[in-house]
């Protein structure tokens, strides 16, 4: 998984708005430089323990990993954990990875 850097957060949330799926929201940002990175965020709020963080952040990254080739070129995004995602599963996080995207209009089916 190709990750934003820590200085890249602020210009996806600056120059985007979220689009919310039922496990998760996304911030898009497309840009010349921009390269179908991701990034994650889990707030305290919604998951209190480390370990359930953790996992959130896993099955988001996973969902991504999983779902890359069909996002658009040239888009930043950046993840965050719903508390829906409570205990959800790897394949109903991506499904509902690709149906956000899929509003957010950055996906794309793969050729061949």
């Amino acid at each position: 998984m190709r990750r934003l850097e820590a200085s890249d957060y602020r210009a996806v949330f600056n120059h985007s708005r979220p689009w919310h799926g039922v496990t998760l929201s996304i911030w898009v940002r497309s840009a010349t430089n921009a390269g179908r990175r991701a990034g994650v965020v889990v707030s305290k709020k919604n998951f209190r323990r480390a370990v359930d963080r953790n996992r959130a952040k896993r099955l988001m990254r996973e969902a991504f990993r999983l779902n890359r080739g069909n996002i658009v070129a040239d888009v930043d995004l950046i993840i965050s954990a719903r508390r829906n995602m409570a205990g959800k599963s790897c394949a109903e996080v991506s499904r509902d990875f690709e149906k956000t995207c899929r509003r957010a209009g950055i996906w794309q089916e793969q050729s061949g």
